[in-house]
């Protein structure tokens, strides 16, 4: 699971449709999960045997595919041999760099997204892979990890009376896609707490470890916004109804993901304004701390222009320096730069230089 893309060099040189996992290796197995359903009945298993997954039981009802795990490219091509999948898109499938995209082959829809991730023990954002198939009774995702945001889904499909339970694949996959586009609020909603902080310790006192933040905030703000701006053009391709596989009565329900999209995109527009200028606000921050350093210097260095004369004149080595032998000579040379070091601080006091 590659923060931006992962090692696409792995691929130089394969014929095209060459399934090569590029992504975090991982030691789970795959595992592959069927839910089953229609107005009266949910029913869902593990599936033990890749042949269970098709042909599917029942036209009449919908069938949801979920496959945890990529790294085993062998299953993902048995799963595409199944169910006559293109083998560029079973390519991009096992490719966890593939920017968020959509495709229509007709028959079934390909999605490709990305939902984020906040990993545990630091404030590193991650982005993982969601693959989605759409058909005409059908929906298969292909996941990184095992965990996901679709608890909530399986929850409807298992509640009786539910609205999915009546709807067909497209109600399923509006469901899915909504939930990973508003899986993006979460981080906005970190990302706004994050600049919240960046802000008091710029008030407080600026250092390297506020610039590093504010560096930091700007790469989540871009990575945020790279994951979310493909979503727009998907959503909006499937709120036009251009597919035979969405029904007019979803492009309502589209134009609602679609506007959570605009919402997102708006308010990380906002916030990498702010990013910015917080970062001027830091260099100016610094830039008034050395002009107050400076100033104090310069005030020593005043102060001590005129002594460093007194001095160097009676430093000198010659005889005939009446000063030199009068009695009072000394305190009356301390008296005379306490005076001039005490005017030269009133001075600058009047002019509200300190």
């Amino acid at each position: 699971m590659a923060r931006f893309a992962g090692k696409s060099s792995k691929k130089t040189g394969l014929p095209p449709g060459t399934l090569v996992h590029i992504g975090r290796t991982v030691s789970e197995e795959v595992t592959i999960t069927s839910l089953v359903y229609d107005r009266d009945h949910a029913e869902d298993h593990e599936v033990g045997d890749i042949g269970e997954c098709f042909p599917l039981p029942d036209r009449q009802k919908v069938t949801w595919i979920n496959v945890d795990g990529l790294h085993d490219v062998k299953t993902i091509e048995r799963i595409g041999e199944q169910f006559g999948f293109h083998p560029l898109f079973l390519e991009d499938i096992v490719n966890t760099g593939t920017r968020s995209k959509i495709e229509d082959f007709g028959e079934y829809v390909f999605i490709v997204m990305k939902i984020l991730y906040q990993d545990e023990g630091n404030d590193e954002i991650t982005a993982e892979q969601i693959s989605l198939v759409l058909g005409k009774n059908y929906v298969v995702t292909f996941q990184e990890r095992k965990g996901d945001v679709f608890d909530h889904v399986r929850n409807l499909i298992h509640s009786p009376g539910g609205r999915v339970r009546k709807e067909g694949a497209d109600y399923l996959a509006y469901l899915l896609i909504d939930s990973v586009v508003d899986h993006g609020f979460g981080f906005l909603e970190h990302l706004g707490d994050a600049i919240e902080d960046c802000e008091e310790m710029l008030l407080g006192k600026p250092d390297r470890e506020s610039y590093q933040r504010i560096h930091t905030l700007k790469k989540d703000a871009l990575f945020l916004r790279k994951a979310v701006l493909p979503m727009r053009e998907i959503v909006t391709y499937l709120e036009r109804g251009e597919s035979d596989l969405i029904g007019k009565s979803m492009r309502i329900y589209f134009k609602d993901v679609y506007d959570h999209t605009i919402q997102i995109m708006d308010t990380l527009d906002t916030y990498r304004d702010i990013i910015g200028g917080l970062l001027d606000v830091y260099l100016s921050s610094i830039s008034n701390r050395m002009n107050e350093i400076v100033k104090v210097l310069t005030i020593f260095a005043t102060i001590f222009i005129p002594l460093t004369f007194l001095a160097g004149v009676y430093g000198m080595n010659f005889d005939y320096m009446p000063e030199l032998h009068w009695h009072w000579s000394y305190p009356v040379f301390w008296l005379v730069s306490i005076a001039i070091g005490l005017s030269l601080l009133a001075v600058f006091k009047k002019k509200k230089w300190i």
